[in-house]
């Protein structure tokens, strides 16, 4: 699998994106869907990649910067022909290690309380993340969750799959 910056407006991608804001709004009322859309993708704020295996399309994710300390995860997504296959951890690796290079000290991000969210609840726990209030412009919401991941005090973030070595 091959992580790579990528256009959120390429038609692959933009068919990807289609397909994650119907979700989105099929499973949350409307003004509780946050996902971006691909021109909002296009931020200089934002940086989008991809994850290709055989030249094919397998899943996308993007980090935005709050600020100089924190990024947001937004927009990912895995195809439903690659569910399974580790592309959501291969993303979450390049995000982590850009936030990390960037000296971010906490990456946090929303998703929803539905059940078609678990699969992406239980990827962030699973990676260290825990829920915490609403930042940014976000408010209280029932069908909002809100989690943050924060370096440790070397500034470094448990990038998964990264294995750990003692110093």
């Amino acid at each position: 699998m091959n992580l790579q910056l990528d256009d959120p407006c390429a038609p692959d991608v933009l068919a990807l994106l289609e397909e994650h804001l119907a979700d989105m709004f099929a499973t949350s009322p409307a003004e509780s869907v946050h996902a971006l859309d691909p021109e909002a993708l296009r931020d200089p704020s934002v940086t989008f990649w991809t994850v290709r295996g055989h030249g094919l399309l397998l899943g996308c994710g993007a980090l935005r910067e709050l600020n100089p300390h924190q990024g947001e995860i937004k927009s990912m997504r895995t195809a439903a022909s690659a569910r399974g296959l580790g592309v959501a951890t291969r993303i979450l690796q390049g995000i982590l290690a850009e936030a990390q290079a960037r000296g971010y000290r906490s990456v946090l991000l929303e998703t929803g309380t539905e059940d078609f969210f678990a699969p992406a609840r239980r990827l962030y726990a699973r990676h260290g993340f825990t829920e915490c209030p609403p930042f940014g412009s976000y408010t209280e919401d029932p069908h909002s969750v809100f989690m943050a991941l924060d370096a440790d005090t070397s500034g470094r973030f448990p990038v998964p799959g990264r294995q750990e070595t003692a110093h």
